[in-house]
């Protein structure tokens, strides 16, 4: 693990003050942490109780994912420059890397009640809460079991295992005799055995091809697809550029019979760290660790999608529930649809601890796995081969070597997971009124709060399927050419299975659906349902609005549509009356939807009064017909035209041609 957080935290701390060793602090801003380190314990055998030496030392230490050993160098630290609130936090951090938890408690108390720093004494009362959290973990019953994989491990470091085509994939150092200066160790590389779950064929171990590792490079974490045809692997850190920070995701196909050259994929960013891939198990979403800015501290959990020509799009920050101000990294996404990842932000035993993320009424619920999958060491890289057993990396005391490889079984007696999914199928309407199969439509699956979580473009046989999660609220959103863009909700709320009546570990259940869309025609006609008025009133109720914010949303998706709002009457009263009456229904509508925030040139009011009815307002007998009647009381939107998305400003195409006419003249 030391190689995976120095790479990228190498260079993006710098130390305000003067140092009396250039060349040392040379290093130091280029994250050659080891050459710092040989320099100041040079310094210490000499004056032990320098407080500059003992900060440098500590800070090295800790910015190369070693903040164990620099405890008692925390504890001298001081001197111009340096940051007294900065090294309380860190020295509390090393305590609780040790698991000296009350001695860390007691300087944290110290902190929060001396600093005039708010964030410093906010993330000072996170860390004590985090310590009152760990006691009452302690009280939970833990039915995890873990052994190290010796067949696996070395003295060297080996971690992120993942297991693809009874091929067990994972990072070491254990051949490359190159040194990285950041951690003093050797460069890794990706390897893979052939496996039987947790039994894995040690004389089967290879490095992967010389054009996916390199001697003089770091490769980091590996990710498949469901089909183990496409891989995606973290690459970078040769210690040349200025700050460490090279450090990208590249993709390989396996194409007749071998990978491809690797190459860059489309979302990495210049100046920031890419790395801990991670494929969901549909291959369909990618997610990662990155520093880029906008996130929630040093290293977050983004996700991004990936479409039908291998490109990913959609990059989005996991969150606040997931990302915090400290390290996010090593996601995970299970066959059940549970996400994993490790972080040191988030309350724990010392350092990275691994964590599930739960999924409870729509809501993110973030549980440290406790003990004795987590210690106070690094915890991270988890995959699971079964739903009830996986592997996992860590650097705890009694392993092989650095970091090393665990296998763990979850023997839970009650453990049952059930994976819901929600199928479906779209469909067109003729003019018959039936219905037919409509291909190649695009099908978003929306949370509640209307962001995408998974889309999928149909086939032939226009299905769709997705993962959902019980007890939540969802909109389907269908669009395709020459249809209108519509939006449907879905609720798997009392779709649930009860647990107590499951007799096997992995259960799937399988909701069904569909999706109907309408053709875009000019002069096509769609009846509004409950937009009801009351007697000689054009007040829009709340019924009525309702309904009407459902055509907005049908307007914000389609804004090549300009139409007609008709209102209509039955035959009670005159023919001039009922006219008028239903030209002020007809404009309340359009007013309500210009105050929704569409433009008027979209919009035409107009009131028909009683001269198109649907239905007989009275019996063939001459009595009233109240239900035909309450047929004719409606309201319709008809397109009337299609393309005609008002332009309120020039887009960059118009201002594009306009200069290079302007340069032509």
């Amino acid at each position: 693990m030391r190689v995976i957080v120095a790479l990228v935290l190498a260079g993006l701390i710098v130390f305000a003050g003067c140092s009396p060793e250039k060349k040392a602090m040379k290093s130091f801003r280029y994250g050659k942490y080891e050459k710092v380190i040989g320099y100041y314990r040079g310094v210490l055998k000499k004056e032990p109780n320098n407080g500059k030496a003992n900060y440098f030392l500590a800070e090295s230490y800790r910015l190369s994912n070693r903040i164990k050993e620099s405890e008692p160098f925390y504890a001298r630290a001081k001197g111009k420059g340096v940051n007294p609130d900065s090294v309380k936090l860190y020295y509390a951090k090393s305590l609780q890397a040790n698991a000296k938890y009350a001695e860390a408690r007691t300087v944290l108390d110290e902190l929060e009640s001396s600093t005039d720093n708010d964030k410093i004494k906010d993330r000072a009362r996170r860390e004590i809460d985090g310590l009152d959290y760990l006691d009452k973990l302690s009280q939970k019953k833990s039915y995890y079991k873990i052994k190290n994989l010796e067949a696996i491990n070395t003295p060297f470091t080996e971690y992120a295992p993942v297991y693809s085509n009874n091929e067990l994939y994972f990072t070491s150092s254990r051949s490359n005799s190159r040194i990285y200066e950041a951690t003093g160790t050797p460069f890794t590389d990706i390897y893979k055995a052939e496996t039987n779950g947790a039994n894995v064929n040690a004389s089967t171990i290879a490095p992967l091809p010389s054009f996916i590792n390199e001697s003089n490079i770091n490769e980091g974490c590996i990710t498949f697809t469901p089909d183990g045809k496409t891989m995606i692997f973290a690459k970078g850190n040769n210690g040349r550029r200025k700050g460490a920070i090279d450090v990208d995701l590249y993709l390989s196909r396996f194409r007749n019979g071998q990978w491809a050259e690797p190459t860059p994929i489309n979302i990495n960013l210049p100046e920031s760290w890419e790395s801990t891939p991670a494929l969901s198990p549909d291959g369909r979403t990618l997610y990662f660790s990155s520093n880029r800015k906008g996130g929630f501290g040093g290293l977050d959990i983004y996700s991004a999608q990936m479409d039908g020509r291998g490109r990913f799009g959609r990059v989005k920050n996991m969150g606040p529930e997931i990302n915090t101000a400290g390290e996010e990294l090593f996601p995970y996404v299970s066959e059940s649809g549970k996400m994993f990842f490790s972080s040191d932000g988030h309350p724990g035993y010392g350092m990275l601890d691994i964590f599930e993320v739960k999924r409870a009424n729509g809501k993110t619920v973030v549980q440290n796995l406790g003990q004795p999958v987590n210690s106070s060491a690094d915890d991270f890289g988890i995959y699971l081969f079964k739903a009830d057993r996986g592997f996992f990396t860590s650097n705890r005391e009694g392993g092989m070597g650095d970091d090393d490889i665990y296998t763990f079984i979850n023997e839970d007696p009650d453990l049952k997971v059930v994976n819901y999914y929600l199928q479906g199928i779209t469909y067109m309407t003729r003019k018959d009124s039936t219905r037919e199969i409509l291909p190649n439509t695009k099908v978003a699956l929306l949370d509640q709060d209307g962001e995408v979580m998974q889309d999928f473009v149909t086939g032939n046989d226009g299905k769709f399927l997705f993962r959902v999660y019980e007890n939540e609220d969802y909109s389907l959103l269908g669009e395709t050419d020459g249809f209108i863009t519509k939006r449907q909700s879905y609720t798997t709320i009392g779709k649930s299975v009860p647990l107590e009546s499951l007799k096997e570990l992995v259960t799937n259940i399988t909701l069904d659906t569909i999706l109907v869309l309408d053709r875009k025609e000019r002069n096509k006609i769609f009846r509004l349902e409950n937009i009801y008025f009351g007697y000689d009133s054009a007040v829009i109720r709340k019924e009525a609005a309702r309904e009407l914010d459902k055509l907005v949303t049908l307007l914000n998706d389609n804004s090549d549509l300009k139409i007609e709002m008709g209102s209509h009457t039955d035959s009670i009263a005159s023919d001039a009356y009922n006219i008028q009456l239903s030209q002020r229904r007809a404009e309340a509508t359009v007013n309500y939807l210009i105050k929704k925030g569409i433009d008027p040139a979209r919009l035409v009011a107009k009131g028909y009064g009683e001269s198109k009815p649907i239905a007989r307002n009275t019996n063939p007998d001459g009595s009233d017909n109240p239900v035909g009647r309450q047929r004719n009381r409606r309201t319709e939107f008809k397109i009337l035209e299609i393309g005609a998305l008002i332009q309120k400003g020039e887009d960059d195409d118009d201002k594009f041609f306009r200069n290079e006419l302007k340069k032509n003249e």
